[in-house]
């Protein structure tokens, strides 16, 4: 058997403590020997095998280290995930990207020249209801899609202290939070719109950075719309698709986030399973006709590391290319470009 993957965290906040360290932890291909953290002792009782750094650079120079999670704010990305390339790691950054397109074909130039697997955390394309999605597409359940509806809300009517996503800088913002998310979905079913026309605003009161944003990607005869708000008590369908032979309308969220947040192990009995009372509706006239709940399928976000693993020791290809994250922030450029401008931004 393989040695496992010796791995370091550059961040115990919430990525690192609800996301990456628990879906790494229950990787048999995975050892996680380094987290960068102040303080440390929640850290050692739960990975007493993380040594804690107590810089970024200290970790990504351990001999050892051989696979470098760049989770820390935004505006860091490129800075910190070149130098890990360069020391001769591999890399998994957290979304979004970078800030700019031009960091991340930079960031993709450098791990084709030191040979290093490089893959953006983009673990929301295995959100159940995002398969079970991605299922009723490529099966043509709807028949030829017209219209596309995403939906990624939540409620927050605060500033929330202390956090640098409430903050201006590089990076801030639902935008890049939320609708990196959103916009890979999209272009993982649809690929590279003709055009994108996008409002980008803030809503709640006292607010530094967007909390709302409103997208259109236009296709040949397609409209694809992702809208999210932090000002959202009573929410609606988080998808709503259709085509010309049917609809499909999903409620609610994936599970799986809040399940981490509550400690539970990844891939326990019943890990990403969906209630059926927020089950999706198909209406179609395709093969007969079907009018009812679809199943969603269970989300499963250890998918994304079982997939880097085999990409370090087996030489596989990553699902999330780092060339489509490149393009998720090509769009979200062309969205700030769009809202300031209000006026419709050509993709080239």
């Amino acid at each position: 058997m393989n040695k496992p993957i010796s791995t370091a965290v550059l961040s115990y906040g919430m990525s690192g403590r609800v996301f990456h360290c628990p879906l790494l932890g229950v990787h048999a291909g995975f050892s996680i020997n380094g987290i960068v953290k102040r303080n440390n002792g929640e850290t050692i009782q739960l990975y007493p095998k993380a040594k804690i750094f107590r810089s970024a650079d200290e970790a990504i120079n351990h001999p050892e280290i051989e696979l470098i999670i760049v989770n820390i704010p935004n505006e860091f990305h490129f800075d910190f995930a070149s130098r890990a390339l360069k020391a001769g790691k591999h890399v998994v950054v957290e979304k979004p990207f970078t800030i700019t397109s031009a960091e991340a074909q930079k960031l993709i130039e450098l791990s084709k020249e030191h040979n290093r697997m490089l893959t953006v955390f983009q673990n929301r394309r295995w959100d159940g209801d995002f398969l079970t999605v991605q299922k009723i597409i490529e099966e043509k359940r709807l028949g030829k899609i017209v219209e596309f509806e995403a939906h990624y809300d939540r409620y927050r009517n605060y500033i929330q202290e202390n956090t640098w996503k409430e903050e201006q800088g590089p990076g801030g913002g639902i935008l890049y939070n939320l609708g990196s998310h959103m916009i890979d979905q999209a272009l993982c079913l649809f690929g590279i719109p003709d055009f994108v026309d996008a409002r980008i605003g803030i809503q709640r009161t006292g607010g530094k950075v967007d909390d709302f944003y409103d997208i259109r990607m236009e296709y040949k005869n397609m409209m694809v719309i992702l809208k999210s708000s932090y000002l959202v008590r009573e929410p609606g369908p988080r998808y709503i698709i259709h085509g010309e032979s049917g609809s499909f309308v999903k409620y609610g969220l994936d599970p799986q986030e809040q399940a981490l947040a509550e400690g539970k192990i990844p891939g326990s009995e019943g890990w990403g399973m969906e209630p059926e009372t927020i089950w999706g509706k198909l209406n179609t006239g395709i093969d007969g006709g079907y009018e009812g709940p679809i199943q969603t399928i269970p989300g499963n976000y250890k998918k994304f590391y079982e997939n880097v693993y085999d990409c370090i020791r087996n030489g596989a290809t990553p699902i999330v290319k780092p060339e489509e994250s490149l393009s998720g922030i090509k769009i979200i450029e062309a969205c700030k470009e769009s809202s300031q401008f209000r006026k419709a931004i050509r993709i080239q």
